[in-house]
């Protein structure tokens, strides 16, 4: 990693590219995008130590696509690769080097007095060193501008290998001068487990900017916001703080949190997400019909329900989950399937701007009260509001919850995921889990999974749509009867107390 080898530095990458991957034609860049190019400068020339430089390393073509007054770039160490004389590089600037080779600049930045004086290295280009370099052991994580268009260009870099990188960060996009652009991040694939601490300084290496734009710091701030400042309840059990605000991008990743410090995260927890989202929108209010144990249990649930006529019972396997109700039928009387209108709206009236779940009952209001989905670019984007939720568990349930549901909307209508946005009213840390979260606030996020739907999974939610009883799909977990709460949220409290 940053922490250079005894014989050869890591590196990272820093470009912009096309849908094509192209990055320049006739030595210039295709776009004027004075955000992107400080971006860029912020990138390579930012260290967390002010007596020491990054280094950038080009190849000659891109050193002579430098505007002049850029060149040599400020505040930095300017590595050239040539293997020829170069009368536009000079020769006396402390701030130049000329290498044959990356190996040997590589080689070379890794000796005294520059393994001493650099901080970090990025390597910025042409085409041909990319398609050698880019993907190479060497380096440690890509910093890829996507930028959305497709224009002619005469020099590409290859795309991102899927396999050995995978997304840190990517930003919500962004219009400049009329083009549409992303920044992201890519880092070098590790084995990864969930929750440990060990991990942490493999990611050191990125800038610091970059490295605190994982959107897991927002939810990490605000459960220190909330130990820290938050508000004491009358018998000293609960902190919490009102009205909270959480967003994540659904484009690239999955909002899996990382930082749980639990044996049994994320793999039980996932299961019992997906669970959850698969019952709520089969409105079925049978778990142990549809092979689910008791995700809900509570006597007003089972009263409420038996008003609308559905008569559960014990023997039925009945403790109903009321949001799923709702769901379905939010006016019993006429039957309407919320549902299905918010995929027919998705589908046929995209700008309706009253695309709508309510799980709203004045007479028993669940704490999941509101969802509400934005179309716009071919992107489904979800908001909730959530009256009350407990912060350590019930909070990353949530996120993960209605990122899936948000992923299964899109995936069925035909559009992409965009942005998944959680309103808190009240959200709470019990005291009993303090210890805990600040054990979990000391280990550093790790790059979220990402995620992909099977055609099965499509075909679940459009028979919903067309209002079939039959459901598939569902896994079934035996020993998994906690009262009044989640299964796996009860599961993960006990092991992470």
């Amino acid at each position: 990693m940053e922490a250079q080898n005894a014989q050869r530095r890591s590196y990272q990458v820093v470009i912009a590219a096309t849908r094509d991957m192209g990055i320049g034609i006739d030595l210039k860049l295709p776009w004027d995008l004075p955000n992107e190019f400080q971006f860029f400068q912020d990138v390579t020339s930012r260290t967390s130590d002010p007596r020491k430089r990054n280094a950038t390393i080009m190849g000659r073509k891109s050193w002579e696509a430098t505007p002049l007054e850029f060149r040599p770039l400020p505040d930095r160490l300017n590595v050239v690769l040539t293997r020829s004389n170069c009368h536009s590089i000079p020769t006396d600037d402390d701030n130049v080097m000329v290498c044959g080779s990356m190996e040997s600049a590589l080689e070379l930045l890794a000796k005294p007095p520059y393994s001493f004086s650099i901080e970090k290295v990025f390597f910025i280009g042409g085409g041909e060193l990319l398609r050698h370099y880019m993907n190479a052991p060497s380096c440690d994580a890509i910093h890829l501008t996507e930028v959305d268009i497709s224009v002619t260009c005469d020099t590409f870099a290859p795309r991102v290998d899927t396999c050995l990188y995978h997304p840190w960060y990517s930003s919500l996009p962004v219009v400049e001068n009329g083009i549409r652009y992303c920044f992201n991040t890519y880092v070098r694939r590790k084995d990864l487990i969930f929750g440990s601490g060990a991990e942490a300084e493999q990611y050191s290496f990125l800038p610091k900017m970059v490295f605190e734009r994982h959107e897991e710091f927002g939810y990490l701030n605000l459960v220190q916001n909330i130990i820290s400042n938050g508000d004491m309840n009358d018998n000293n059990t609960l902190l919490s703080k009102f009205g909270c605000q959480l967003r994540f991008n659904l484009r690239k990743t999955f909002p899996l949190l990382t930082t749980k410090a639990c044996p049994l995260y994320p793999f039980m927890f996932w299961v019992g997400v997906v669970e959850e989202i698969l019952q709520l929108i089969s409105g079925s209010t049978y778990p142990k019909e549809k092979g689910i144990n008791h995700i809900w249990e509570s006597d007003k649930a089972k009263e409420y329900l038996d008003s609308f006529g559905v008569n559960a019972t014990e023997e039925d396997g009945d403790h109903p989950l009321l949001t799923g109700l709702y769901w379905s039928y939010s006016d019993a009387s006429q039957e309407f399937n919320q549902i299905s209108d918010v995929i027919n709206k998705i589908k046929n009236n995209p700008h309706d701007r009253g695309i709508t779940l309510s799980a709203c009952k004045l007479s028993i209001s669940p704490c999941q009260t509101f969802a509400q989905f934005y179309v716009a670019n071919g992107e489904l984007s979800c908001q909730i509001y959530q009256s009350s939720t407990e912060a350590s568990l019930g909070i990353p349930f949530s996120i993960a919850a209605y990122s899936l549901l948000t992923c299964i909307m899109a995936h069925v209508c035909d559009v992409v995921a965009g942005d998944f946005i959680h309103l808190i009213g009240d959200a709470h840390v019990n005291t009993s889990h303090t210890k805990a979260i600040q054990r979990q606030l000391q280990i550093s996020p790790k790059p979220f999974p990402t995620s992909r739907l099977s055609l099965q999974r499509k075909k679940v939610v459009e028979a919903k749509e067309k209002q079939s009883q039959g459901r598939d799909g569902y896994p079934e977990h035996s020993n998994r009867q906690p009262a009044n709460s989640y299964t796996s949220y009860n599961i993960l409290q006990k092991a992470c107390e």
